[in-house]
């Protein structure tokens, strides 16, 4: 499961917070309580004498019997939390993390979950390098090696609240299934889903930004028929780059569109790959401002002419789409106002009945919330695809400001962004579907399978509903719109659920 995270976008500080989140006292952890309410039992495992699952289990009856009962599947399970070898990222991912803002929040949280007895919280991460130091000096770099060198006398680890947080999960996705049911599928035109023509010459460029160190890497992809003169920005999200998205771009390519995709240095695959080895520190809450300003400068240059010189390119009305971190830039190029209010309130709160895994990312971003109202009114159109979004903005306030027509787009099975407080919410309470923005629904959907990497043998299950929706809001003649349809998928079926938003009850 550690290894799975690491790759994952920014699951991988949840997987590292898993571990612990406590001070320094002098002596180790010679106790761990697994606290089982479901089962009626509380198993008080002894570590001092343990190296091995066969060991904890031959210390404590009450997990033999467990395991008979079972028939060696207890057994089986805990030789897979405890005896994982723990990937040797870790270490350098937690030193070049110490103290900042996205691993605070990563170890509040699993405060909650595991417990010391009698010391004081530790959100710098200090204690947990150190102790992940010693289990490798030690010999065993497993997850049982690891708790042996926690500081403290007895660990607890409250499974009741990891169901909680389970629990909470369903209850953020429920509406979002509950709405599918009320809906039809969109229908699909069979010539929206054909293979593409190959249309279009990809290029990369780099551009000088005063605000970055070093030049914005860009991918262009310029069609070389059925120009239409109209212009797309595209941005990844964290810990991607513009290649896990280009599907999309291809498409509107082959249809006309020329797109530009910046790699955003400070939080991309490449800032991932240094932070991983111990070179970074994960991203600053400064992105959240400095991801805009990269969007507005591509557009910038193409105005003036130093970016696609020579391409008579409409930079009045320009769209903008972006997946996940991505997705809240397309939002803020839009013109959403940011605001410290739901931040300051909602954060502290781990069990508030919203919180959920994104949460720890939307709250690193505290400090700089207040300075990331960027809009760029150029931007008319934009999609936004499993952003995280309900601590960011004061929803009916922001009404006023935005200049650009929303598209929103949620999976069902979105853990990361859940539909429920990430997108169902913030469309019914800002009541944005009355003026013109729409919220599709994709079925199966989750936080990753909706991306669209580049050389896809068929169109990618979003980019027709991408493509309408530019046409439609770039009032492209004779094309086709969002509102004509045509742009559903059979694989993931796409629901348009914008008119169950008045009175839709989002209450757990």
């Amino acid at each position: 499961m550690i290894k799975f995270c690491l790759r994952k976008s920014f699951t991988a500080f949840c997987c590292i917070a898993a571990l612990e989140a406590i001070s320094i006292p002098a002596k180790a952890l010679d106790r761990l309580v697994l606290d089982m309410p479901l089962l009626e039992i509380q198993a008080q495992l002894d570590l001092t004498d343990a190296h091995s699952v066969e060991d904890l289990i031959r210390l404590n009856s009450d997990l033999q019997e467990l395991n008979a009962v079972t028939e060696g599947s207890l057994k089986s399970l805990l030789e897979q939390i405890f005896e994982a070898e723990l990937p040797k990222q870790i270490r350098t991912l937690i030193q070049g993390s110490e103290g900042k803002p996205l691993l605070e929040q990563s170890l509040k949280s699993v405060a909650e979950i595991v417990q010391i007895e009698g010391l004081p919280e530790d959100t710098t991460g200090r204690m947990l390098l150190d102790s992940l130091r010693r289990a490798e000096t030690s010999g065993q770099a497993d997850f049982l090696g690891l708790l042996q060198q926690i500081p403290g006398e007895v660990a607890t680890v409250n499974l009741s609240k990891l169901l909680d947080y389970s629990k909470r999960l369903q209850r953020n996705q429920l509406k979002a299934q509950l709405l599918l049911e009320q809906h039809p599928s969109a229908h699909l035109i069979p010539a929206l889903r054909q293979p593409l023509n190959a249309s279009w010459t990809r290029r990369e460029f780099l551009l000088s930004a005063s605000h970055r160190a070093s030049p914005i890497q860009i991918v262009s992809l310029e069609p070389t028929s059925n120009v239409t003169g109209r212009l797309v920005l595209i941005s990844h999200g964290l810990w991607d780059s513009p290649t896990v998205l280009e599907g999309w771009g291809e498409y509107l390519a082959a249809n006309g569109y020329t797109v530009l995709m910046p790699d955003h240095q400070g939080s991309d695959a490449a800032q991932q790959q240094a932070m991983l080895a111990g070179d970074l520190p994960p991203p600053d809450p400064e992105e959240l401002r400095l991801r805009p300003l990269d969007m507005t400068a591509l557009l910038s240059a193409v105005e003036s002419g130093a970016l696609l010189p020579g391409r008579a390119l409409n930079t009045r009305e320009v769209a903008v789409v972006g997946h996940s971190w991505g997705g809240i830039t397309a939002i803020q190029l839009a013109g959403a106002r940011t605001t410290h209010t739901k931040l300051a309130s909602r954060c502290q709160d781990q069990n508030d009945p919203e919180r959920n895994i994104s949460w720890l990312l939307q709250c690193s971003w505290l400090s700089t919330i207040d300075k990331a109202s960027l809009a760029d009114s150029r931007v008319t159109a934009a999609v936004a695809v499993s952003p995280p979004l309900r601590l960011l903005f004061n929803s009916r306030s922001s009404r006023d400001q935005i200049t650009a027509k929303i598209l929103l787009v949620s999976g069902s099975r979105d853990w990361v962004a859940p539909p429920g407080p990430e997108a169902l919410a913030p469309m019914r309470d800002s009541d944005a579907y009355a003026d013109g923005h729409r919220l599709v629904l994709v079925k199966n959907g989750d936080h990753f399978n909706l991306r669209a990497p580049a050389n896809l043998p068929s169109p990618a299950t979003l980019a027709p509903l991408i493509f309408s929706w530019f046409n439609q809001q770039l009032a492209l003649t004779g094309a086709v719109t969002f509102e004509s349809g045509g742009w559903g998928d059979a694989t993931y079926p796409l629901l348009s659920v914008t008119n169950s938003m008045l009175g839709l009850n989002l209450n757990p």
